[in-house]
């Protein structure tokens, strides 16, 4: 198995337990407040989180690992890094649907790769300095970073 097989076989068990947790969600009497709910003044609800996660492999498919625009330009600017959540929340239709076609480009981008390129760092990963191989294993834990903030926003709106 190739360090990217492995990764991306990690990638999987993320997005399993991100799709158990909007299962969770749709069986809530009001699915859509609950991931519109947010802790606290400008604070991030669920759908951002959510959300969050799709767009960051959007821009590592298309931008940071390869030279190319990245696709979903207004859920970029909304959902992007150091972005302001906004009461304007994706249905979970939506969520999962944008999860799925980022995953799918971020896919695309990382079967046209190697082994042979994990120490390279693209151009547009130069400002962090970021390897192939860090991008891809942060890629891991920013899945599973934002599922976890989801997820104890999730429990504060059930005990608010």
């Amino acid at each position: 198995m190739t360090f990217i097989d492995a990764v991306v076989s990690v990638w999987e068990i993320n997005r399993e337990r991100t799709l158990a947790l909007i299962g969770e969600l749709r069986g809530e009497s009001d699915p859509q407040a609950a991931i519109s709910w947010q802790p606290g003044a400008g604070r991030a609800h669920i759908g951002w989180q959510l959300t969050h996660i799709a767009v960051t492999e959007e821009l590592f498919a298309k931008e940071r690992l390869i030279e190319n625009k990245a696709g979903f330009a207004d859920l970029v600017a909304r959902f992007g890094k150091e972005s302001k959540p906004d009461s304007n929340v994706p249905s979970l239709d939506e969520i999962v649907e944008t999860l799925s076609a980022t995953r799918e480009h971020l896919l695309e981008t990382v079967r046209s790769l190697s082994d042979d390129d994990l120490q390279t760092i693209p151009a547009g990963l130069q400002p962090r300095g970021w390897t192939v191989q860090k991008a891809l294993q942060i890629i891991s834990w920013h899945e599973a970073h934002h599922h976890g903030q989801a997820h104890i926003t999730l429990n504060l709106f059930r005990n608010k």
